[in-house]
């Protein structure tokens, strides 16, 4: 087993009211399971949580003394200024005026916004995008963290994991028959934020490689950023995954 491959801070799912995780996985990736969330309009909240519009970058950026001259040039200005209000104006209209999540799986960044204000960043970790095929059976997974938009569906303090098949497979050990064998009370740190599906933003035993790509799916923070991010995000609020 490589570094990575210890680390087993992933998939974890609810089991009849418990912080666990279900004991088996369907043979896809978890994001195929619940389907493509993202849609247009979702694109679209993301564009404006995570950047402003190009539009209005553009004609901001451009200098002062670039400035054509000529009345079709100074038209052109005009409308891309005026394109760039509207563009603005429509995707403001979108953002959440309550506290939300953001996380860029690109940059590995994780925000916690009001509006358009960011209340705390904080490097993270998300999916590897890593392939584990089941020697035993006709099983495959594929960690990958689902992009789309989320709520927080509950959050816990001292949330136990009960591993799935696929921490096993990993590991090259027997898959256990009862639940007992399955728990493990350290891996998540000490909160975890449920966001569907068996994914969560949690703790990593690992800290020195937040930042990077190398999850079975689940969203991984250091320990004073996951403190701050469960303190400051209520149940129910949004999470924008891209």
């Amino acid at each position: 087993m490589t570094e990575l491959g210890n680390e087993q801070s992933d998939i974890s799912a609810e089991k009849a009211g418990e912080d666990v995780a279900p004991a088996t996985r369907p043979s896809r990736a978890p994001w195929v399971l619940g389907g493509v969330v993202s849609s247009l309009l979702t694109v679209s909240i993301l564009f404006a949580i995570a950047e402003r519009a190009y539009l209005y970058d553009l004609v901001e950026a451009l200098p002062a003394s670039s400035e054509p001259s000529g009345a079709e040039a100074n038209k052109e200005i005009r409308d891309l200024e005026s394109k760039a209000r509207r563009a603005r104006a429509s995707l403001s209209a979108l953002v959440p005026s309550s506290v939300y999540i953001v996380v860029d799986t690109a940059r590995n960044r994780l925000y916690v916004k009001r509006g358009e204000e960011v209340l705390h960043e904080a490097a993270c970790s998300t999916g590897s995008g890593g392939l584990l095929k089941d020697p035993e059976n006709d099983r495959d997974w594929i960690f990958e963290t689902p992009r789309g938009k989320f709520r927080v569906v509950r959050k816990v303090e001292d949330p136990v994991w009960t591993k799935p098949d696929w921490a096993f497979v990993e590991e090259g050990k027997p898959i256990p028959e009862t639940w007992s064998e399955r728990r493990d009370y350290d891996t998540l740190g000490d909160y975890a934020l449920y966001f569907g599906d068996g994914f969560m933003i949690h703790g990593t035993l690992y800290q020195r490689y937040l930042g990077r790509s190398i999850t079975h799916g689940c969203i991984r923070l250091g320990d004073d950023d996951l403190e701050r991010v469960y303190r400051m995000t209520p149940v129910g609020a949004p999470i924008f995954i891209f």
